[in-house]
């Protein structure tokens, strides 16, 4: 077994009350036997999987962009659920997330179908230019979501509810929303 299946069994022996107790460890630095970022992927993909999501566990894709050139993408999982198909972005950091994984999402996003959307998950938040920038990154969507409505949507089970509502807003106000699920569900 490679260490990719391995902790994709481990994430999924974990029920929510498992996976809440893993999240607390994982804020506090106490998680072991995980390479860096590799837990918080598995996860917020175990959080959707609970929920009834289809989930497409991390993965590295090979991209060609002609003949004589290719390179691979590593994508941290895809999430299918209510309609929507996702990719995610998962940064595990207690700094805010500056600019260069909203373009690496963008660029992801070009490569698929325009109904593709972006979920970008960072423990720390995202910095000011972030928040700014992912208004304009149309006719992508790319929804943010910080450590703290992970939390939430955790403690009450609203991961699906917090997609769908983030999607909703997106479409019916053109932004990729940076919002705490709490006020808004």
């Amino acid at each position: 077994m490679g260490i990719e299946d391995a902790y994709k069994s481990r994430i999924r022996a974990m029920g929510w009350a498992r996976l809440r107790a893993f999240h607390e460890r994982l804020v506090e630095g106490r998680v072991k036997g995980w390479e860096p970022g590799k837990a918080f992927e598995y996860l917020v993909l175990r959080a959707f999987e609970l929920e009834g999501a289809t989930v497409t566990w991390p993965y590295i894709t090979n991209v060609s962009l002609s003949e004589s050139e290719g390179e691979t993408e590593q994508i941290d999982g895809a999430v299918y659920v209510d309609g929507l198909a996702c990719i995610v972005e998962a940064k595990d950091t207690a700094a805010t997330v500056d600019i260069a994984p909203i373009a690496k999402m963008r660029n992801q996003l070009l490569r698929r179908p325009s109904s593709t959307v972006g979920l970008i998950f960072s423990r720390g938040g995202f910095s000011r230019p972030v928040t700014t920038l992912v208004k304009f990154v149309a006719p992508q969507t790319i929804l943010l979501w910080t450590g703290d409505e992970v939390a939430y949507a955790l403690k009450h089970r609203t991961f699906r509810k917090g997609l769908n509502e983030k999607y909703r807003r997106s479409v019916e106000q053109g932004l990729g929303l940076h919002d705490t699920l709490e006020s808004n569900t």
